[in-house]
This record gives structure tokens, sequence and C-alpha cells, in this order.
């Protein structure tokens, strides 16, 4: 008879934990900063910078998600940065996205002394992309779905131009994260997370995390981590395993909640445009190959109105709370040029759906956009 394997949601939840009697159902936090050690030169751990359990369980679940390994960080931008100094060696350029995540930007631009000079592009024009790449060694830098206009490039595609360029592409998987979608699986080099926003879920970390599948890439973020000193914090990845555990029904929810809303944005008067992959018609048939399990929580919509009508709406929620970032358990949401490095539209409002009743959601909404 053959065994039942589990999936790799029970074996997430169940990452870290011990089973010999007495052990403890959750893994224990362990804020140690040194550790007895003796005689072997480098050992995996002696002093805080280069291991503690508690990031090691976290990284060991986050792995499970995509069949990798993970290095874990303080925060996104200390992966991204790791991440961007690991590969730059040799690489005359890094190809990103001209509407990604902003602070991907000014952080290749301000590291452009130490590496690749950064070069936006857009990702849904395979031309352009392959043009970039012959110009000379390059990293492929993705983002998908972009925040904050929720477009989606096909990674597969992109991910044969990169190969035919010997260059390594990276897919930032924030918004979707690794259970929604596999970069790995669709040729990236590595996922890069933020694991702030929907992986831990509550609002009450700043961690990040890449994963790979390339031992020698691990091995020179462990160092950039360890050298650099972007370690997470033990108490912190405690909590985000913690919530990484409910990654699976906070999302599903959040998905359907986040669709539901789009399409009832889509006909409201007051919207003059809905930014979802879910309702996208354009890139529908690829954001449901590439994340067939939901679209995500994140969803941008566009007012008719000025900044300052547009901050009146914002203002006027009950329910979905005025604040940056996403993926938690309550409905958040900004008008996003509000961020001076922000390129977005003006009337730009991103949306974050927690884990409320969608018919609260709506109702709050509805009841916001009457302001203007």
């Amino acid at each position: 008879m053959n065994e039942h394997q589990p999936s790799a949601e029970s074996r997430v939840i169940h990452a870290g934990t011990q089973r010999h009697p007495g052990a403890p159902a959750s893994p224990p936090l362990v804020p140690a900063s040194v550790y007895a050690s003796w005689g072997e030169p480098d050992p995996p751990r002696a002093y805080g910078r280069s291991g503690n359990p508690s990031w090691e369980a976290l990284e060991q679940a986050l792995g499970i998600m995509e069949d990798a390994e993970a290095v874990v960080f303080a925060s996104g931008q200390a992966a991204s940065m790791a991440l961007m100094l690991a590969l730059a060696e040799g690489r005359r350029q890094v190809l990103l996205p001209h509407d990604g995540y902003y602070n991907t930007r000014m952080l290749a631009d301000q590291l452009r002394p130490h590496g690749a000079v950064p070069v936006p592009v857009d990702l849904l024009d395979h031309a352009q992309v392959k043009h970039h790449l012959a110009a000379g060694p390059s990293v492929l830098w993705t983002e998908t779905p972009t925040n904050p206009l929720l477009r989606v490039a096909d990674l597969a595609g992109l991910a044969r131009l990169a190969s035919a360029a010997d260059a390594p592409m990276i897919v930032d998987n924030t918004v979707a994260t690794g259970l929604l979608q596999k970069p790995l699986d669709l040729g990236a080099l590595a996922s890069l997370c933020s694991l702030t926003k929907a992986a831990s879920g509550h609002s009450d970390v700043l961690l990040g995390a890449v994963l790979t599948r390339d031992a020698g890439l691990l091995g020179d973020l462990r160092n950039w981590r360890a050298v650099g000193g972007g370690i997470p914090g033990p108490f912190e990845s405690w909590l985000a395993l913690r919530g990484l555990k409910t990654l699976a029904l906070r999302v599903t929810r959040q998905s359907e909640s986040a669709l539901a809303i789009a399409r009832h944005l889509a006909t409201h008067p007051r919207v003059r445009a809905v930014h979802y992959p879910g309702t996208n018609e354009a890139t529908l048939e690829v954001a449901s190959r590439q994340m067939p399990r939901g679209f995500g929580p994140l969803l941008s919509l566009e007012v008719n109105g000025t900044a300052a009508e547009t901050d009146a709406v914002v203002k006027a929620a009950q329910i979905i709370l005025p604040a940056t970032s996403f993926g938690g358990v309550e409905s958040a949401w900004e008008r996003r040029a509000r961020w001076s490095s922000e390129t977005a539209p003006e009337s730009l409002i991103r949306l974050s759906a927690g884990i409320e009743p969608v018919d609260d959601l709506l109702a709050d909404i509805d009841q916001s956009l009457a302001a203007i």
C-alpha cells in the first residue's frame, strides 16, 4: 500500500516542530545572540549573525512552499539588496519593471556604483526586453503582479528570453506569495518576497526572504546576510512562522474578496478604472495559468476625482484602514501618489482586501466613494 504523502500546506504548518514526548507544539522562540562552540572553524552557530533556530524554522517552512531553500532577511529591502549585490559582479545592467515597486528602483539606483546599472523596461513587451538583454550581461528583475498597477507578466516567456541571453531572472513574488505562484517552476533563478505583507499577514513584522535552488547563490546570500548584518530577529521570525501557518486560509478568502470588489467597482460611476489580475481580460489567461489558486488580495482603483477628493475617499472609510503596506488580515488602502517617488496616477487607490466579510467591505467602499 502506498503511503499518502502530506501536502506542502500540511508540512508548512508543522515546519520546525519536534515530535518527541514533551516537545512544544509551536517551535520555540530562541532570543540568543551567542551559542556555545569550540574547536570547529566557522561552526553553523556561534554568533547571532550566523544562525538562529527561530529563523531556521521559518526558512524551512518557506522552502517547503516553493520546493527550494530560503534565506530570510531583516526586511524585503535587505533581501533585495543582498540579491542585487550577489548578482551584480560581471553584469552591466539590471532590467527592472518600469511599473514595479518604486523602492526596488530606488535601491537599484543607489547601488549603481557597486554593480549593474538599472534599466526600466515594460515586462509585457517581450521585444523591448529582448532588445535590452542583447545590450550586454544583464540581470532580469521581474515583478508580477506589479505593485501598484497589478500588471501580469508572462514569467515562462520572460524566462526563455533570459536564458537565451544568459541572464539570471529574479521574480518579486510579494503580491502572489509562494502559495499562489511558483516562479522557480517557471524558470526563475530566485524568488523574492517581502514577508511583511501577506506571507506573515498580521502587519506586525518587517522581514524578507529569497528562495532559490541554486547552491552557489544560496551561499552568496548567506554570506551577504552575515557580513552585512541584515539578519532577521528571532521574535519577528517566530511571528512570521506563526502567520505562515494560516496563509492558505487567509489568502483564499482575501483573493475571493478582492475579486468580488474588483467586479463591483468595474461598473461604479465614481471609478474610472480598476486594476486586478482576475478582471484584466488582456492578461487573464496568463494570470490564470501562473496563479491557478487565486489572484491575491491586492487591487487598485482610479477614482473620478482630484487628488484631494481621492484623499477624502480614503479618509472616509469606517472599516478599511487608511495605511500603507498590504496583505494583512485587516483591509487597508491609500492613495499611492502621496509618496513622492511613486509613479502611479494621482487618483489611484491601492486596496488590500483583508479577511472581513466582503459585504462589509463593499458597503464601506460605497459609502467612502460617496464622499466625492
